[in-house]
């Protein structure tokens, strides 16, 4: 067996290897990759990645990278640490759309990005986001305007989820309560949205690919 730092190599989904100096040209091109590959372990080196430092849903995109849903574990809860593989399985949901994808492919596609954002708001993980889940959500995102009130974040929250159910259970009797939008609900409210191509991240170029063969 080969030793020594100058032959060491890891195996890409493909099957292909990828060297170190090809992983160092990789982390070198895109400085959010670098920091994650070096801190990568704890919810806790999250916070020295400069691009998540003022971005009012940090505390959500942390959670969402150590969340069991997200990394396709059988059980649920935060995992404490993740690894890189951990860290490839949550970028898999940001990867742009394929041009060879049939409609199959596309629905899971969708699917699969859709559910990444649900458990985002599903933050009790019970399967359905709440009224209370869901304004805290809208309050987060608006809490870096300084013109907006929280009760006026919370209204906005309190239509998009009344706008929610009319949309998903239709007229309500006066007895009716909306418990939550489940994930079927989600999928309705998103109909006619391009999530394929909005929610996706590139973080490599052509030059980039050509170091990884």
């Amino acid at each position: 067996m080969a030793s020594g730092a100058g032959s060491a190599s890891r195996e890409r989904p493909d099957g292909a290897r990828t060297s170190v100096p090809a992983r160092q040209g990789l982390l070198q091109r895109s400085p959010l990759l670098c920091c994650l590959c070096l801190v990568l372990c704890s919810k806790e080196n999250f916070d020295s990645i400069p691009d998540l430092e003022f971005n009012p849903i940090r505390a959500k995109i942390v959670h969402a990278f150590f969340d069991k849903r997200n990394l396709r574990q059988e059980s649920s809860g935060l995992a404490d640490e993740i690894n890189f593989e951990d860290f490839l399985t949550i970028m898999s949901y940001f990867r742009p759309i394929e041009m060879n994808m049939d409609e199959e492919q596309l629905d899971r596609f969708r699917k699969e990005k859709l559910k990444f954002l649900f458990h985002m708001y599903d933050s009790d993980h019970d399967g359905k986001i709440t009224l209370q889940e869901y304004r805290n959500v809208v309050e987060e995102l608006l809490s870096g305007n300084p013109h907006l009130e929280k009760e006026s974040a919370r209204s906005i929250a309190d239509g998009a989820m009344m706008e929610a159910a009319s949309i998903c259970v239709g007229q309500m009797g006066p007895d009716q309560v909306y418990e939550g939008i489940t994930f079927e609900d989600f999928l309705k409210m998103w109909q006619g949205i391009d999530i394929e191509t909005k929610m996706h991240v590139r973080f490599l170029n052509m030059e980039t690919i050509a170091h990884c063969y």
